[in-house]
């Protein structure tokens, strides 16, 4: 069976992100297969690079990234929300006359269409909010 998640929810404010992230553990584990996350809303914060938890704490984004860097899955944030949220990799910085980026890849800014491909790609479409 193949997963797509939909997460919601700030990183450290929510326990949207931590959960996602153990459900997406628990999937692969069991034999199925996560085709990707979509970050939509507060959740596109999970990709920020400026983010910088305790050392006694999850980095949330490295282990996004561990995911990615393990099994392939697909690392997208909602674009819309992430300018609305301060978060833009470089071209958008370039774009909109920012003199910085914090979000970069392998977190990839797509539209609400990524999130709809994703649906249609996957049995199941898990949101985590």
């Amino acid at each position: 069976m193949q997963y797509g998640l939909l997460v919601m929810g700030a990183p450290y404010s929510s326990a949207a992100p931590h959960s996602a992230l153990r459900f997406a553990h628990q999937v692969i584990a069991s034999g199925h297969r996560v085709a990707g996350v979509f970050f939509y809303r507060d959740g596109v914060h999970n990709a920020s690079s400026l983010m910088t938890p305790p050392q006694d704490e999850l980095n949330l984004r490295e282990a996004w990234i561990d995911l990615h860097q393990t099994h392939g899955v697909m690392l997208d944030v909602c674009v819309a929300a992430a300018l609305r949220r301060g978060l833009l990799d470089e071209s958008e910085a370039k774009r909109h006359g920012k003199s910085v980026a914090n979000l970069e890849a392998p977190f990839s800014l797509t539209g609400l269409g990524q999130l709809l491909t994703l649906q249609q790609q996957c049995d199941r479409l898990i949101t985590f909010a």
